[in-house]
């Protein structure tokens, strides 16, 4: 290819990454556009070490010469697959994820795909939240019937989250919600459960960075389902550009320092007193719909961190 190149690691359909790749491409800058879930079936690595890391990435279209790499942005790629009926096909696996992952993380990057792994442990981002001065509800982690109720008990009202990404069986999504203290049976012992303090809410904010601008929309949900969590009912909420305070805006920057992230999605209650209330942080949301709703400039922010440009 030659000369300095983004690279976008993501599934064949992304339309998230589409935006960007549309603006970095009407600036005229080379984008080489990936998915590692690819490797090693269609992908080919070849890297070889010699004071540094030189060599290359091959699609069935394309060539990327590693030294060209400007900076890398890891969206939503699939994972690596090996058909099952490839001999030692776990090992084969682990050793593709080993290799490519390897090698990749050499590359700049718009946040490391290692940070992003460790930045989403939900516990990690209270203590994170916490230690840069921001308000963070009482949680409990268990799966202690006994523990959950005692928590219940000092805490309530109480809310249940999960800890993964929410979808269960591949199709039923885990929202938010209340939690009657009566139903902590021993069913909490079956695995891990996050519960927490339930936020009064008089509207909630989705608070995208990237390189420490801040884009702030305001959500306003419509109905009882949408207050409990927003995204159970996209169809009535109403969105609204808003404006962290500079003291919360600022706490949110080092929380991203801290977690070595250049970009991450915040989400935040505001309480009817207008105190902000941290909820979680995804060091990759999804931030599209959001740019379109409250007409925020997030693409372009994303295009100018990969292309290395600067504001006074």
């Amino acid at each position: 290819m030659g000369g300095p190149t983004v690279v976008v690691f993501t599934a064949e359909f992304d339309v998230t990454a589409d935006a960007v790749i549309v603006e970095l491409e009407r600036r005229e800058v080379a984008v080489f556009r990936c998915d590692p879930g690819a490797f090693p079936s269609t992908l080919v690595l070849g890297a070889r070490f010699r004071g540094s890391w030189t060599g290359h990435l091959r699609t069935d279209r394309r060539v990327l010469d590693v030294a060209d790499v400007a900076c890398a942005w890891w969206r939503r790629p699939t994972p690596i697959g090996v058909a099952p009926e490839v001999p030692h096909a776990d090992w084969v696996r682990a050793e593709a994820a080993a290799g490519l992952r390897g090698v990749l993380a050499v590359l700049p990057w718009l946040n490391n795909p290692d940070d992003i792994r460790a930045a989403e442990h939900k516990p990690l981002q209270l203590a994170t939240a916490a230690q840069v001065g921001l308000s963070v509800p009482a949680t409990v982690v268990t799966n202690d019937p006994a523990e959950a109720r005692a928590f219940a008990a000092e805490h309530g009202p109480i809310i249940y989250k999960s800890l993964t990404m929410s979808v269960l069986d591949g199709d039923k999504v885990i929202y938010a919600g209340p939690v009657d203290p009566a139903t902590l049976d021993d069913s909490v012992a079956v695995t891990a459960h996050l519960f927490q303090q339930r936020v009064p809410k008089a509207y909630e904010l989705r608070v995208t960075v990237v390189d420490g601008n801040v884009f702030t929309a305001r959500i306003d949900a419509l109905t009882d389902k949408g207050r409990e969590d927003w995204r159970a009912d996209y169809r009535n909420l109403r969105y609204s550009a808003d404006t962290l305070p500079q003291g919360v805006a600022d706490k949110v920057r080092r929380f991203l320092r801290l977690r070595r992230l250049r970009f991450a999605a915040l989400d935040f209650v505001v309480t009817p007193d207008g105190e902000h209330v941290f909820l979680e942080a995804n060091p990759n949301g999804q931030w599209a719909w959001i740019e379109h709703e409250a007409g925020l400039p997030i693409a372009a922010a994303i295009a100018d961190a990969l292309e290395g440009v600067t504001h006074d």
